[in-house]
């Protein structure tokens, strides 16, 4: 099994991932939330790579201003969008599922919307929809020290929150990919409203709510294995 760090030219940055699972499986890509990096699922990325569904080639990049990828600045919710799109043609993959978590969630849906044929299927991890924040979020004040995270990333990230681009939402509809949404409750950050929104907007949605707060795959991992490997499991999967 991989664990160590790779790196890959995609989009002008330098964007570091880790990997695990069969290097023929069908892909499966995994973004974190804001603040974190690839390694975030690092307590069940084996799981779904030898899952019972079959075996995954599973990828967990490190988001631009992130951990070991490049903080060059730049952090529209777009530009994300595009250096996960590159990545995968860097690695060859024409088609893959993708498990997106709060901010990563927000990239997978652009890249949903963007490219529909290269999304296989999508899940969406407690992820706010693009509504504008009332009242707006305050300016966030840095905390000290050194940070495993670029501090422009998270000022350029609230700001797009508190006022996200109307196109976001009203692209939805091209969504075309079966989405699994996933809620973390009344416990979370996260009005679970916005979600139910999603799923009454998305083409082909199922919703379900697992009571663990913001961070479901940690804090109820098995509850969330199951939902998503039951999720990928149809066996109309495809390798890229």
């Amino acid at each position: 099994m991989e664990t160590r760090p790779h790196t890959v030219r995609a989009n002008g940055i330098t964007q570091a991932y880790r990997v695990w699972g069969p290097q023929d499986a069908p892909p499966l890509v995994l973004l974190h939330c804001r603040g974190a990096d690839g390694t975030d699922w690092a307590e069940i990325a084996p799981a779904l790579a030898t899952g019972a569904t079959g075996p995954r080639r599973v990828y967990a990049p490190d988001l631009r201003g992130h951990g070991g990828s490049d903080w060059p600045g730049g952090y529209a919710y777009e530009t994300l969008r595009d250096d996960i799109h590159a990545f995968l043609r860097a690695l060859g993959i024409g088609r893959a599922d993708v498990v997106g978590h709060s901010l990563g969630g927000a990239v997978a849906y652009l890249l949903a919307q963007y490219r529909p044929g290269l999304v296989r299927r999508l899940v969406l991890e407690d992820v706010p929809a693009p509504f504008p924040l009332d009242p707006p979020r305050p300016p966030a004040e840095r905390p000290g020290g050194g940070l495993p995270y670029d501090w422009a990333m998270i000022l350029a990230t609230d700001e797009q929150r508190n006022a996200p681009d109307p196109v976001w939402w009203d692209h939805m509809v091209r969504i075309t990919s079966p989405t699994l949404l996933i809620g973390g409750g009344p416990g979370s950050i996260v009005p679970q409203e916005q979600i139910a929104a999603f799923a009454e907007l998305l083409p082909d949605a199922r919703h379900i709510t697992v009571d663990a707060g913001h961070l479901v795959h940690e804090a109820r991992p098995e509850e969330f294995l199951a939902a998503v490997q039951d999720f990928l499991s149809p066996g109309d999967r495809t390798p890229s």
